[in-house]
């Protein structure tokens, strides 16, 4: 199975968006994390517990906190390939790509609800 066939809609900010504001929209729309762009490119990944650890500044942008350097899947990538790139990396959040242009987001969760299509050699490592 590929990413692109379980990957959802990914929410984008600005950079000088601020916690407070960011929370909002990430409580508003049930996301745990929200895509960084500046000029149509990635520079930054903001989550829940992000926010969480920097609660008490709110007013601070979220360029302050983000991680930066994403680490980017294409959406031809399969679901395995994805769940490893995960791993590897320790993170719970993959933005996904199409030619360089954000398409959407695959998290843990999302492997996790389609673990029938993974393949066992991969379960098995």
């Amino acid at each position: 199975m590929k990413v692109s066939e379980v990957m959802n809609k990914a929410v984008v900010i600005e950079d000088n968006t601020n916690l407070k504001d960011a929370a909002k929209i990430m409580s508003d729309r049930a996301m745990g994390s929200l895509i960084i762009l500046k000029k149509d490119k990635i520079v930054g990944i903001v989550t829940e517990r992000d926010i969480m650890k920097n609660v008490n500044k709110l007013g601070t942008n979220v360029s302050e906190i983000m991680s930066k350097n994403v680490i980017r899947v294409e959406d031809s990538e399969t679901l395995d390939n994805a769940a490893i790139i995960m791993g590897s990396h320790k993170i719970k959040r993959l933005p996904v790509m199409h030619k360089d242009k954000l398409v959407g987001i695959i998290t843990a969760t999302d492997i996790l609800a389609n673990s029938e299509a993974l393949n066992e050699s991969f379960l098995l490592e």
